[in-house]
């Protein structure tokens, strides 16, 4: 049993259950008609050209200043959606009416001086497996194929009251078990640094539609680095928050808003976007308590540790025997931790003290795979037990595991956590990287356990993917991805930065500065106006 199966079949049970209960100086008028996309954005002025790239809050700033509508921007993402999505198949499906109405009425309330929030009037996308009303949430399982969701989850209810144009929704892999994106209902996604390439899984179909410049925003989860990994193949930002910060109520397949507070206690919804900062207001309207935990707590984002580099304390493994990375990414993770020593942060390398790093990574796959076995249908469990009973070291498979032995790696599992933040005492944050290589091309074989990634420094295991992850993904603390350069072959190449335990902005304001360094988000080559 592979972990795109396990994945697949925990979605399709769970809902079996759940369903029947700058902006000035960018902003360079092109003459009239060159720009190729005219024709199929009747009326759209030259100036949202230069817009196409902007952060989401530069998106904003422009409606804000009417140096552009919503109305307006909005016709251009659909337009270039046009353009780019076919060699792309980053789009499921398009809200265009719904869209285009609602940023005429968000036009509207900017003439008459009103303003709903930070992105009034921003075209957004999000994963298709957030539900929105009236749509299907599938999570690539054919099963999920008709089903239409009763209301929108949480992130996008809260992302449209802010006031934000949702204008689709982006591919997935199958029951969102995969580092590629393609499943029987919707195909293949492809990387739009080269199309023969995966933006990564599972949120790949969001990934490759910002970096070509579709919309300027989305929403992605993360239990297997499904956040970290696209941004870091696509060249983006990306923000894996702090375990239960943001709301996942409306993530499930057909799109059901039951279990409110269910915790995996490793999966996260959370922010992608081209600049960190989009990352910082995008986590304010998306984190804190939903439902009924409303009613007892509030939640505020407190503030960065440091608001310079160079009063930064900086931890940092950039090679390990776990995963080692290409050296092509090590050499870009190498000038990136250069450039951090001659900004004068204060570098401290090597893992927290007395961490085992393996026992980490075994305590994180022993929870994953727990998970997803608990919630499988009982003839698959059966089927399962069975064919791990004749396996090598039967006993110590989660599924066969006692409750016993799950809660003492559980215990593990907060031990992990203290251990981590005892560490932040001495650093703010630890770098380290996404994953072992680049983007790499497109591999449909199963299973996928069988899979291997063809790099510059031979063939690696595909399920070593997972080990670079695993820390902040157990330990539930934040982490962001941020583009440090592109390889000799010009692809993209992100670091990963881990926070302390609620504290996100503080590896988001990291990401802020180093970008302002090495120069953050750059557009794939082939995707201007």
């Amino acid at each position: 049993m592979n972990r795109r199966d396990f994945l697949t079949q925990a979605a399709a049970t769970i809902a079996a259950a759940a369903i029947p209960n700058k902006i000035a100086s960018a902003i360079n008028p092109a003459p009239k008609g060159t720009d190729p996309m005219s024709q199929s954005i009747p009326a759209t002025p030259a100036p949202s050209q230069a817009l196409d790239f902007v952060s989401a809050l530069e998106a904003a700033e422009a409606i804000r200043k009417k140096q552009i509508s919503s109305a307006e921007l909005t016709q251009r993402a659909f337009a270039r959606i046009d353009r780019y999505n076919p060699q792309l198949n980053a789009f499921v499906y398009q809200l265009r009416e719904d869209a285009l109405a609602r940023a005429k009425k968000a036009d509207e309330a900017q003439a008459a001086g009103k303003s709903h929030g930070v992105f009034d009037g921003v075209p957004f996308n999000v994963k298709e497996s957030f539900a929105v009303a009236g749509y299907p949430d599938t999570w690539g399982i054919p099963f999920f194929k008709d089903s239409k969701s009763p209301a929108d989850s949480e992130v996008v209810a809260r992302m449209r009251q802010a006031g934000a144009i949702l204008i689709g929704a982006t591919n997935v892999p199958v029951g969102l078990g995969d580092w590629q994106t393609y499943n029987s209902i919707y195909g293949t996604t492809n990387n739009p640094w080269d199309l023969k390439r995966t933006p990564g899984g599972s949120s790949g179909g969001t990934a490759a539609a910002l970096a070509a410049g579709l919309g300027y925003l989305s929403i992605g989860s993360d239990i297997g680095g499904s956040i970290r990994v696209p941004s870091h193949f696509c060249g983006l930002f990306g923000h894996k928050p702090t375990l239960n910060l943001v709301s996942a109520s409306g993530q499930l397949p057909g799109g059901v808003r039951d279990n409110p507070g269910f915790d995996t206690l490793l999966a996260v919804a959370g922010p992608i976007a081209r600049s960190a900062p989009d990352l910082r207001a995008a986590l304010k309207i998306l984190g804190g308590p939903a439902n009924y935990d409303a009613k007892a707590w509030k939640w505020e984002l407190p503030a960065p540790r440091a608001t310079t580099l160079k009063n930064f304390r900086v931890g940092y493994v950039i090679d390990d025997p776990i995963a080692p990375p290409t050296p092509e990414m090590k050499t870009l993770l190498e000038k990136t931790i250069a450039t951090l020593d001659r900004a004068g942060a204060q570098l401290k390398p090597g893992w927290p003290a007395g961490l085992n790093i393996q026992a980490l990574i075994d305590c994180y796959k022993f929870h994953l795979f727990a998970f997803l076995y608990s919630v499988a249908p009982p003839d698959q469990q059966e089927a399962q037990r069975k064919s791990y009973e004749s396996a090598p070291n039967a006993g110590t498979h989660p599924s066969l595991a006692p409750f016993t032995q799950w809660q003492r790696q559980n215990l593990n599992r907060l031990g992990f956590r203290a251990q981590w933040q005892n560490y932040f005492n001495d650093v703010d944050v630890f770098l380290s990287p996404v994953a072992f290589t680049p983007a790499f091309p497109h591999d449909h074989s199963d299973p996928q356990t069988e899979r291997t990634i063809a790099t510059s420094a031979g063939p690696r295991h595909y399920m070593d993917m997972l080990n670079w992850i695993a820390p902040a993904t157990l330990t539930g603390c934040p982490a962001t991805a941020a583009p440090i350069g592109e390889t000799p072959e010009g692809l993209p190449v992100g670091i990963q930065i881990t926070g302390p335990f609620w504290e996100d902005d503080t590896p988001i304001k990291f990401a802020e500065l180093l970008s302002q360094e090495i120069g953050g988000f750059k557009p794939p080559p082939g995707y201007e106006a």
